[in-house]
């Protein structure tokens, strides 16, 4: 008997899913009809009395109803709000609406960040909940996010971060109907935990000395102290804004970009080692196995690419700053791979937009993903472990001591 109850209730739950299936609009009506009984059964709270009783204890007379309408999951519905003379009723429903619309919106913003397009996600939020959200009026609610990614890219930095990471990536941006292409420039540090942590990010037209430079310059405004060694590519402008913001830095060149940069003193046609044996060179223990390898290395390759080899000689002392450092860091720090691997994030997410109407609009997005992307880091597991730095640091200095 038991048995046959509990499959009478799954038959009939099957029945009501299938139901659910078939009507999308079920549950439309019902939560009309419920939400409009609460809203009368609030006014007569209010009012002391039910429509059209007597009685001592009335407190107000009702003026007729306006109408409001509510996006809800099961979609949009129209509800008459009861009004009273003297305008005391308030609903606490609409209270309970703007959270779940604050939700709502939260997850169109989460969806925006995540790369889909306020086209896309204006389709998915009419699925949602029944009510179609235009392109524009989604922008409109990701605009909500600026305060608080405001207060992140301005946020006091209150640590010192030995290791400092910068680079930019470039987004085409539509500025007085042109497409044009603005430096999205990030900078990363590394504190004495060992965590990374998303310091900086702004736009600029370009990338130049003078635009390095006041972006450094607001990094030391924040507070931004202790740093060691800055890793970047070979931008000029950007050496040259380190040298003068960060004086007390040393400067790692990225030697993944070097190693790109060599490709133009080769020929075309070059398909040996030689190239592969140039990065074995960052693979030594320490500077003087790599001043070695490289000696061995131009005696080999001289005669047969000496632009290549001359070029290097010229250039490859400044990306062997990174010995400098404990042999436990120099897989991180002797490029800007983790900052590249960042940029792509930045890319596949951006890509969805492809021209962004506006540069405030291209910042956001930036922002928003430097947010995310930070939060993350903070969470997982350390870097780096920091104690090689100190114990490096004690070492050198008693070196000198002595």
């Amino acid at each position: 008997m038991t048995q046959k109850k509990e499959d009478l209730k799954q038959s009939m739950i099957t029945q009501f899913k299938q139901a659910l299936k078939e009507d999308t609009d079920f549950l439309r009506p019902l939560i009309q009809t419920v939400a409009q009984e609460l809203l009368e059964e609030e006014m007569n709270e209010a009012v002391g009395a039910r429509k059209g009783e007597r009685t001592s204890n009335r407190l107000s007379y009702r003026s007729g109803h306006y109408p409001r309408t509510l996006v809800t999951r099961v979609g949009k519905i129209e509800l008459m709000v009861p009004q009273d003379r003297e305008g005391r009723f308030s609903t606490a429903i609409f209270e309970r609406y703007q959270r779940s619309e604050k939700a709502l919106v939260s997850a169109l913003i989460e969806m925006y960040v995540q790369g889909v397009s306020t086209r896309k996600v204006g389709e998915v939020a009419k699925e949602l909940c029944g009510h179609e959200f235009s392109a524009s009026a989604v922008s409109r609610m990701n605009k909500s996010l600026d305060e608080e990614l405001e207060r992140f890219a301005k946020r006091r930095l209150e640590e010192d971060y030995p290791y400092l990471v910068v680079d930019a990536r470039y987004e085409k941006v539509r500025i007085d109907g042109v497409v044009r292409e603005c430096a999205v420039l990030v900078a990363v540090g590394i504190n004495w935990d060992g965590r990374r942590e998303i310091l900086g990010v702004e736009m600029a037209n370009r990338e130049s000395a003078s635009s390095w430079k006041e972006f450094l310059l607001g990094l030391k405004k924040r507070g931004l102290s202790g740093v060691r060694l800055a890793i970047t590519d070979h931008h000029a402008g950007l050496r040259k804004a380190i040298r003068e913001v960060l004086p007390e830095a040393m400067w790692q060149r990225c030697y993944v970009h070097f190693l790109r940069n060599a490709l133009d003193h080769l020929p075309r046609k070059a398909d040996d080692d030689c190239l592969q044996e140039l990065r074995w060179i960052y693979d030594r223990r320490d500077c003087a196995e790599a001043q070695q390898d490289l000696r061995n290395w131009i005696e080999r390759w001289g005669p047969r690419y000496p632009k290549l080899v001359d070029w290097v000689e010229e250039n490859i002392e400044q990306t062997l700053t990174f010995y400098s450092f404990p042999r436990a860091h120099h897989k991180h720090i002797k490029s800007t791979n983790m900052l590249e691997r960042f940029n792509q994030e930045l890319k596949r997410r951006s890509h969805v937009v492809r021209i962004f109407p506006n540069e405030a609009a291209l910042l956001r997005l930036i922002r928003a993903l430097c947010v995310e992307t930070h939060e993350d880091w903070i969470e997982a597991h350390r870097y780096l472990n920091m104690s090689h730095l100190r114990d490096h640091l004690k070492t050198k200095l008693e070196s000198e001591a002595a």
